[in-house]
């Protein structure tokens, strides 16, 4: 079987391209990489969600710790998306890629692909940046899995899994909320 490392950006996104991949013969682990998130009690929840997901489906889940500082240099003074976003992405990207290189993963990818919310194609040049092939890291597997978005949300809204309301930095929940104010 062909290992894969699938980056996983929160529980609720990793359940249709989990499944996919596996139907597409891959021996998958996720990597729940993700120092964007902000603030700490936000980062463990999705955490935790992600433990109780790769639990539930039989899947490794590798998590290093929690590094803010890594996204604040990644992005350094670009605040506006969607620039701010694709700095991010790469970040997260990149790391999954080095990752999967040192862990013995031909093939990597990650569930960014599944939210109809961010650039599917910023996300595919990133991931087939040639800088990655030239280091002799992992391939990058592009698939769009936003079919399965609703459905999986869905699924892990009855199963109990902590579904976030914003991308995960700080800069996006201010979005949100200027978007959306409580009343």
């Amino acid at each position: 079987m062909v290992k894969l490392l699938l980056h996983t950006c929160c529980a609720p996104c990793g359940i249709y391209p989990l499944r996919e991949l596996r139907k597409e013969g891959f021996a998958v682990s996720a990597f729940f990489y993700n120092p964007n998130i902000h603030p700490q009690e936000e980062y463990a929840r999705r955490r935790k969600a992600a433990e109780s997901w790769a639990k539930d489906e039989g899947c490794e889940l590798i998590a290093p710790a929690w590094r803010p500082e890594e996204f604040l240099q990644a992005i350094g003074k670009e605040t506006k998306a969607p620039a701010r976003c694709a700095l991010c992405w790469r970040l997260r990207i990149m790391q999954t890629a080095l990752a999967a290189g040192q862990g013995g993963f031909s093939h990597f990818t990650t569930t960014l692909l599944a939210s109809p919310y961010q650039d599917q194609e910023k996300i595919k040049e990133i991931g087939e940046d040639p800088a990655l092939a030239r280091n002799g890291w992992a391939k990058f597997y592009f698939a769009d899995f936003r079919d399965g978005f609703r459905s999986a949300h869905k699924e892990a809204k009855e199963k109990g899994f902590y579904c976030q309301k914003y991308c995960g930095c700080a800069r996006s929940l201010e979005e949100r909320c200027k978007k959306s104010p409580r009343p």
